[in-house]
């Protein structure tokens, strides 16, 4: 039986879902948007480009909320991009709105789905998501550390002259400027990564996987990343569907784990058939702790403002 994954918003990161969705043959598409014209047109496009490679999935674009019912998978874009100069915080007030809506949505259409959060704040977010929407916390998950990893593996490639598949590494915490590479787990074809450069040429590519997003809304201007976000999130919802148990950082609900409680941050998950079936627990250095401890406050931070605009989160 084919499987189905709705995309609740049809901008830049959506309509790239949707494009490497059908290009796996993962499953079918639904398009969803507030702008129906916009998630019509950007499926009717992708749905025209199946004959050339002879794919069969089908495609629509929506603005009913029913049309994602019994969906398997659910990837939530929708809310407003950052522009230049904004941090991921500014984004707070105004997708906090956004995602209300979008959780009341899923809960009463398809409430059994594995639900993966890529709009901004995203830590926020996809808590806010979880309690507004009610659905279980295995169940819903945020992007951002497969994306954080994957610009820090593409630097360090850049920079040591190796493919990136010869290199293994984490980046943890929250999805912002205190994100922590794990240095002590990167390695570059087995080796350790402090073996192999210079401790100032790696600062600086710390310095810029956490401005990575920034660095391409610089570029842009009037945009944001997507191809990266959206990959990010595709690896995710196949690891799901095809319960390939992949462990991957993601922003996951803690209970404990780490030594935090009642929030949603980067750790290593492993994502099945169940969802966020579990959190591997890795030994972190008292470097590594003190500053994972620190993106968690930053994290929790938030949180409280976020409580401020809405006393019910």
């Amino acid at each position: 039986m084919k499987k189905k994954i709705s995309l609740i918003g049809a901008g830049q990161i959506g309509g790239t879902l949707a494009h490497l969705i059908t290009t796996k043959q993962l499953a079918d598409v639904v398009l969803f948007d507030v702008a129906e014209n916009i998630a019509k047109g950007k499926a009717l496009d992708i749905a025209q480009s199946t004959s050339v490679d002879g794919q069969n999935i089908n495609l629509i674009g929506t603005n009913n909320y029913e049309d994602i019912k019994n969906s398997d998978v659910i990837i939530i874009t929708a809310g407003v991009p950052r522009k230049p100069g904004m941090t991921r915080d500014d984004l707070l007030e105004i997708n906090l709105k956004i995602i209300k809506q979008v959780a009341e949505g899923v809960k009463k259409n398809s409430p059994k789905s594995f639900v993966i959060c890529i709009t901004n704040p995203l830590d926020i977010i996809v808590m806010a998501f979880q309690k507004y929407s009610g659905l279980p916390t295995n169940k819903v998950v945020g992007m951002a550390g497969i994306l954080d990893t994957s610009r820090f593996k593409y630097f360090l490639s850049q920079e040591l002259k190796v493919p990136v598949k010869d290199i293994d590494s984490l980046v943890l915490g929250g999805h912002g400027d205190t994100m922590v590479p794990m240095i002590n787990y990167t390695k570059i074809d087995g080796k350790p990564l402090t073996q192999m450069i210079q401790k100032e040429k790696l600062d600086l590519i710390i310095g810029r996987t956490r401005k990575g997003g920034a660095e391409i809304i610089k570029f842009l201007e009037k945009g944001s990343a997507f191809y990266a976000p959206a990959a990010s999130g595709v690896e995710m919802a196949e690891s799901y569907i095809k319960d390939l148990k992949k462990t991957l950082p993601c922003a996951a609900y803690l209970n404990g784990e780490y030594g935090v409680n009642n929030l949603y941050a980067g750790v290593p998950v492993v994502i099945g058939k169940n969802g966020a079936e579990k959190i591997i627990e890795i030994d972190l250095s008292s470097k590594e702790k003190e500053q994972f401890n620190l993106s968690i406050k930053t994290v929790q931070d938030l949180y409280k403002a976020a409580k401020n605009i809405d006393k019910n989160l």
